[in-house]
């Protein structure tokens, strides 16, 4: 195990082991009977005929699909490019030796953890217009999952900043750098390195968060799903197929972040070791080295 995962969990023992591996092999049967219950229904329904299909396999239906996932990525990729931003900076506050500064950051975060996403959809599709700020189309999705993703953000960069070793500042002080340079040259490449994995992860929820932007008329994966299934009148084909788009969108993502996680355990256990090993002594005139 990860040595970084360690500190989230204990090792689960030989009898844990056992209870676990009984628990995935009946979940697993679970879903498989969920799966066959699930295909002989369609089938008796004639929804797996082949004619039914037929329209998935022309250029045009997955030209449309296509264009709406990449507006789904498009706003996927402006929301976190944004909020990891912004997170960012309300992380930084939250760790502020000021203590208004660190007050609103907190609350910030605090406050928006807890509001849906979808209720600050609603807000700026409905409220804000009333006062003049009535966004762009793709804006009234991007903003709000802006608002609600920084928050996540926030706590993710908290946490692995304060889960550095603090003997990383210590030195950069020592050496005369300020705290402002110790944070940037320091402490941040260091953090963001072993945060990688779970900011990928985040980019998992955030790419589903941009099927709320049915709710704004985006043309995103969702929304387009909706319509095409109104034009083809194919509704379980259709949201199936979208359904699979994102499995595989998301499950790329999924494995990109155990890559990443694997990466980084073995540069942190080669680093370990390294610190380890004793240096080599320096040959002097007229020794041998042994």
């Amino acid at each position: 195990m990860n040595p970084n995962q360690q500190i989230l969990f204990d090792v689960p023992g030989p009898r844990a082991q056992r209870r676990i591996r009984v628990a995935t092999v009946l979940g697993a049967l679970a879903i498989l009977g969920g799966i066959a219950w699930a295909v002989h229904q369609f089938a008796s329904h004639g929804e797996l005929a082949a004619e039914r299909w037929q329209p998935f396999t022309t250029w045009p239906i997955w030209r449309y699909l296509l264009d709406a996932l990449w507006a789904t990525l498009l706003a996927a990729a402006a929301t976190a490019v944004l909020s990891g931003a912004l997170g960012l900076l309300l992380a930084l506050g939250r760790l502020s030796a000021h203590r208004p500064l660190r007050w609103l950051a907190g609350a910030y975060v605090e406050v928006f953890r807890t509001v849906p996403a979808l209720l600050l959809v609603y807000i700026t599709l409905f409220a804000l217009p009333k006062y003049g700020l009535n966004f762009p189309l793709f804006w009234k999705l991007v903003v709000p999952l802006v608002v609600s993703n920084a928050a996540a953000f926030a706590e993710i960069f908290r946490a692995g900043i304060k889960a550095l070793d603090r003997g990383q500042t210590e030195a950069g002080l020592a050496i005369g750098l300020r705290r402002g340079q110790v944070m940037r040259l320091v402490v941040l490449p260091q953090a963001l390195l072993r945060l990688t994995p779970s900011l990928v992860s985040q980019l998992v929820g955030l790419l589903k968060d941009t099927s709320l932007g049915f709710v704004v008329s985006y043309t995103e994966l969702l929304y387009s799903g909706q319509v095409l299934a109104s034009y083809t009148h194919l509704l379980i084909q259709t949201f199936l197929v979208v359904a699979l788009i994102y499995l595989v969108v998301n499950a790329s993502l999924s494995k990109l972040a155990r890559v990443l996680q694997a990466r980084n355990g073995r540069l942190t256990t080669r680093g370990r070791s390294a610190a380890r090993e004793p240096a080599a002594t320096p040959l002097t005139p007229g020794s041998t080295a042994r």
